[in-house]
């Protein structure tokens, strides 16, 4: 199902647009579907951005830490002694 969105431009706005959907011969409503779609793909590799970001500085101190199996065989023995009485 088709939503109809209403939007209010500037007169500039709205010839810079116009000339934009001109320019690569659609219309001005499929230019701009494609301009909120673009939009949005943007906006969500913003967020795999700040996830690397963090993943760089936290990367960038020093903290302890093992090989898997033995970090594994901790967490294992950390679970197992919390059963015993």
């Amino acid at each position: 199902m088709a939503k109809q969105l209403k939007v209010i431009l500037r007169d500039l706005e709205y010839l810079e647009i116009q000339q934009a959907a001109r320019s690569q011969q659609m219309s001005i409503a499929e230019w701009v579907r494609q301009a909120l779609v673009r939009a949005c793909r943007r906006e969500d590799l913003g967020d795999v951005e700040k996830k690397l970001a963090a993943v760089r500085i936290a990367s960038q101190h020093e903290s302890p830490t093992a090989d898997i199996e033995t970090m594994l065989a901790e967490i294992e023995q950390g679970y197992l002694s919390d059963r015993q009485p």
